[in-house]
Formats: C-alpha cells, structure tokens, sequence
C-alpha cells in the first residue's frame, strides 16, 4: 500500500504521531476552557465561587443571580477542565483557594481570567480575520467587540494597581515633580485608567489624554466627570500628525506604541513634545523581536495569537507598519535611541513579567 500523499518524503514514527494527537486533543479541550473563564468571568461566576462553600449548581446559581441550567452545563466544562472541584456524593462544586489565586478580581497572583476574554474575542472576529488573510487588508479598532474593556481590566492589574508603589518610582525625582504640579500626557490612553489614577494622586499637576477610539475617550470623560475630576481631559485624536512642541514634562504610553500606523515617527513626535528633561515612560509587550528567544516567554503562544488577530491588522488597517504584537524590546529601544532621548533604561518588574518598562529622558 503506497503511503499518503502527506507522508512522502517524511519518516513516520507512529508513537509520535499517537503522542502528538493527545497534545492536539488537550489543545482543543485548554480552549474550550477559556472561553468558559472568559464567561465566568464576565458573568461573576468566578468570583461567586471563590466566596462559597461547597455548593450545587442550584445553589451557585442563585448566589450569582443566573440561570441553574446554563451554570450547570458551565460548571461541567470547569470540572473535566480542572478547574473546579465537584463531589459527586453531595452534588457540589467548589473552586479551590489555590485556584481562585489567578483567577478572580484581586487575586494574590492577578487575575488570569481578565486575558481569557482575548480567546473568545479572537472568535468573534475570525470571520473577519480569514478574509484578511486573502486579501492582505487590515481591521478597525471598532470592529473588536468590548476590547477597550477588556484593555482597561488589563491595565488596572499591570499599571493603575502597581502605578505608585513600583511604576513610578522607576524615575527617580518624578513623584516629586508631579506633587509640584507638571503637565503630563498619555499617549494612546484608552479608558484612562492610568492617567485618572494619576490625577485624582496628584492635584496640582495638569493631564491629558488622547487616544484614537472615540468610544473609548467618552467612557474616559463620562469617568472622569463622575469623579469630579477637573485637573485633566481627553481628547479622541488620530497621533499620525501629532505635532505639540516642548509642551509636556511627563509623557507616558501603557501597551500602545506597537499598535500605530508608524511607531518610530510616533516616538519622534513624543520626544518633541517633551520639554527639556522631559521624561517618556513606556509600557509594552517584553518580548523579543526574534522567534527563537520567545519560546519560554509567558504567555508567548496567546501573545503571538492576539498579535495576528488584532495588534497586526489595527496596525495595517491604518496604513501601518504592522510591527505586531511581539515586536521586541529590542526593536522598542533603538527607536527611543533613534528619537534622541539621552538616556533610556529598561526595567522588568516582578508583578509583570510579559511587559517590559523603559524610562527615558530628554537632555
């Protein structure tokens, strides 16, 4: 009997083969997965589970405020999944303690489940996606369903939660600076988390944000006003022709440089927005710009997917470079050298290992 048309050429090691099909099937089943943690999630499931004893579906269901049969049916995939715990004898579900750690809102190890959301959006999309990969086009920011929430989930864990205590004091004098009051922006600022944290801090400094999804700068000023907050403002304003002179003291970028049509000019125009001693401070993905050094690199496998699904296309969407999500922080730090900042430090930090943190400044 001839061998498949898929095995000519190729030596084939049935053992392999058997092997490598059980690691698909757990592929498909770690999917499944997420997508319930996204749903359990955005559902409260999660949460309601890590305040209850062990409880039936009956009894969850009714502290959650949701319907018995679709938690159930829930419930199921969380057990087979591993995630929960379920006594057959008393018909109960329990989510252990040393799950809950990564899994619920405030969690000791952060909240895993806020980036489960990536996987059921990258579904919504795929469609979308499939077409791109025919005609070469790129994707609004709008046609990404609840991603601005999800990226404000994201920053409240990396940034606004560790903003003070570790973020800030990576520059030495500016906590100081901004008691004093400055003029700060944030680049790509989304919901404005960060930059709201900052003001509400720091009542005497002044701070704008802007940010290229309208939908996102109104949720920003409908927060902001809520807040009786008046020492900022946001503005939804396309950063291509970005063009302010020395009017800034602090900028700051969380997680956005790699989605601009042109990164590089983007840090171009920053730096000279910045006055004399400014400081640029930077978040984005800490990867490298080179496949083989990511293969140990958390989360590496998600990163790459939402950079094909989102990062990548927003970018060519707008005429742009399509650098992605990975595009390296060795290819962030010559770009902040190219812009002339004098000094640019990277740094690290424990609570976030997928991100990496540059603080420059402007001679």
């Amino acid at each position: 009997m001839s061998q498949p048309a898929y095995l000519t050429g190729h030596t084939y090691d049935p053992d392999r083969a058997q092997a490598f099909l059980e690691r698909a099937a757990a592929i498909l089943d770690a999917g499944a997965v997420a997508v319930m943690l996204s749903i359990g999630h955005r559902t409260g499931l999660l949460a309601t589970l890590s305040r209850l004893p062990p409880s039936t579906s009956m009894e969850i269901a009714q502290a959650a405020g949701l319907s018995e049969r679709y938690v159930r049916e829930w419930l199921a995939v969380l057990v087979t999944g591993g995630i929960i715990t379920y006594d057959a004898q008393h018909g109960t579900y329990l989510l252990p303690a040393e799950h809950a750690a990564c899994l619920v809102p405030d969690a000791p190890l952060g909240n895993l489940a806020v980036y489960a959301q990536h996987v059921a959006l990258m579904g919504q999309v795929q469609d979308q996606i499939v077409e791109r990969f025919r005609t070469g086009e790129g994707m609004r920011y709008e046609d990404y369903p609840c991603f601005h929430h999800v990226m404000a989930e994201d920053s409240g864990q990396t940034v606004v939660a560790q903003l003070f205590g570790q973020i800030l004091p990576l520059a030495p004098g500016l906590v100081a600076r901004l008691e004093r009051g400055i003029t700060v922006l944030d680049a790509g600022c989304g919901r404005g988390e960060a930059l709201m944290a900052l003001a509400r801090r720091y009542p005497e400094s002044r701070f704008t944000g802007y940010d290229l999804c309208a939908d996102a700068i109104e949720d920003a000023r409908r927060a902001a006003r809520k807040a009786g907050l008046h020492n900022l403002r946001f503005e939804a304003r396309d950063l291509t022709h970005f063009d302010e002179q020395e009017r800034y003291d602090l900028i700051t970028s969380f997680d956005a440089i790699h989605d601009q049509r042109s990164p590089a000019d983007l840090v171009r125009r920053l730096y000279r927005a910045l006055g004399p001693g400014g400081i640029y401070l930077v978040q984005d993905i800490g990867g490298s710009a080179h496949l083989e050094n990511n293969l140990n690199f958390p989360n590496a496998t998600l990163l790459y997917a939402i950079s094909c699904v989102h990062c990548t296309p927003v970018s060519l969407g707008q005429g742009g470079d399509g650098l992605g999500t990975m595009w390296g922080w060795e290819t962030a730090g010559a770009m902040l050298n190219d812009a002339g900042f004098a000094e640019v430090q990277r740094h690290v930090l424990p609570h976030d290992p997928m991100n990496v943190w540059f603080v420059c400044r402007k001679p």
